[in-house]
This record gives C-alpha cells, structure tokens and sequence, in this order.
C-alpha cells in the first residue's frame, strides 16, 4: 500500500475507476468476510456509542442498522441488521438480531418504516454515496433519527483507507449539504473512530492484516479490541455542528423532516 491513490477534490479516490454494485460488493467481501469470520462479536454496551443509542432507545421501536459487521452499536434484540458479509449475519443470528442479505445502496424495506437508523462506517465505502445516504434517509421515518459516521478532509487520506476500501473521504460542507438535501438535519455530532492517531501503528496494523493474517486475528481479538475498549474516551456530543476543521473523522445524529419540512 502507497497511499498516493489520493482522493479527488470530490471525495472520490483519484485513479480508483468507479465500480458496479457487482464489483464492490466482491471487493468489500474479499476483505470483510474473512475479517469477520475470525472475529469475535463486541456486543454494543462495550462501545463509547452505548450512552448516545440507550437514551434513543425510548422512542426508536423499530431499528435498523447497516453493515454492522460484529460491531454492533444497537441492541441485538429487536433490531434488524443488514449486511453483504454472510459471515457476519451468521453471528449476528446467533446472538438474537435479526438479519438480512443486503446494501445499503439498495436497502429491502418499504419507505419510513424505522424509527432510528444506525450507518456507521459504510457511506465512504460505496462509490454511489447520494444513493446509499438517500436509501437511508428513505426508510427511516418523519421525525424518525438516523445515525452515521464518515471520515472527514480528502487530505488526509492514507494507506489504512485504501487498505478497508474507503472510497473516499468528505469536505465537511459537502458532506452537510448531501444531508439537508435529503431531509436530514444534524441534531447532534461528536468526534469518533478508534484507528490509532499514528501513521506508523496503522501501516504496521495493515502489514500485519496482509502478511501475517492469523497472528494478526489473534492480536485484534485478544489484545488490541479490547485495549481500545478500553481507553476510548467518552462519546462528546455537542449540539448540532461540532467545529469540523481538526477532526478526522464525525459521528453525526440527524432528525429526518416530516411531510411539512418541519
């Protein structure tokens, strides 16, 4: 990995040719399916998220999440999970959810039928970003939440975000606008992610992942999630816009617009 796919002044990763569903759905599963096949599920109280998704719980009865890998950020029971890693469906059943084989490009649900709908870490992965944020924004009800995370600045992109198949990441402003375009407002936001700050411990963590993928399994499971558990700060909620500028990547928690714009 070189790092010098940068991304265009559009997010888009330069020189990255733009992908069918077919093809990024293999290239995602060549690298997710394995990961989550040795991976153990971290159950959602253990992450700096829990505070946030338990307050929300009261009025959010029905509850989706998208591509929630085996880090789940909502309840298991009573949520429905959809994901194109089998593997992690399997895991995700097994533990009480509720699954389903899908995209969230092309998500198998009638219009506004959730209450709270939970994307983090999937939107910079989909070369086609307006369909999979409209697809969100279509299932999730009027006055309805929907929960999501993208990483921020396209330079600051790195190796790691080649590496887990980001394709891209976002300006703030146009981030925010592909949002309100579609009707969702951004009630609250806060700082997020767990990747080590250092460029050093993230090349060696995708030297491992790529050379040495049993041992590195057995660090991730044993050592390495759990120490980041463990000292991940607190989840800093700000009300609405959190200054952007110096974060690298955003937690945002936006109220869908009822029929009236209200």
């Amino acid at each position: 990995m070189t790092g010098r796919s940068v991304p265009s002044e559009h997010g888009l990763a330069a020189g990255a040719p733009a992908r069918n569903d077919g093809e990024l759905l293999r290239a995602n599963r060549s690298f997710y399916d394995p990961l989550w096949a040795d991976t153990r599920l971290v159950s959602p109280e253990r992450f700096n998220t829990w505070p946030l998704v338990h307050s929300l719980l009261p009025q959010a009865l029905r509850r989706l999440e998208v591509a929630p890998g085996l880090r789940p950020r909502l309840p298991l029971a009573g949520t429905h999970f959809v994901d194109i890693s089998i593997p992690a469906l399997d895991k995700l059943r097994l533990q009480g959810g509720t699954v389903t084989l899908g995209s969230v490009s092309r998500l198998p649900f009638a219009s506004s039928c959730f209450d709270l709908v939970c994307a983090l870490d999937i939107v910079e992965h989909v070369d086609d970003d307006d369909n999979a944020l409209s697809e969100l924004a279509r299932v999730c009800a009027a006055n309805g939440l929907v929960m999501l995370s993208a990483p921020l600045h396209p330079s600051r992109w790195t190796a790691f975000d080649e590496f887990v198949g980001h394709r891209r990441r976002y300006e703030p402003g146009g981030l925010f606008d592909k949002l309100s375009q579609r009707g969702l407002r951004i009630w609250k936001s806060a700082v997020f992610g767990m990747r080590p700050r250092s460029s050093r411990l993230t090349g060696m963590g995708v030297w491992w992942l790529t050379h040495q993928r049993d041992r590195a399994m057995w660090w991730y499971n044993r050592v390495i999630m759990p120490l980041a558990l463990r000292f991940n700060k607190g989840l800093v909620l700000h009300d609405g816009i959190v200054d952007p500028s110096e974060v690298d990547e955003l937690l945002l928690v936006c109220r869908k617009a009822d029929a009236s714009g209200g």
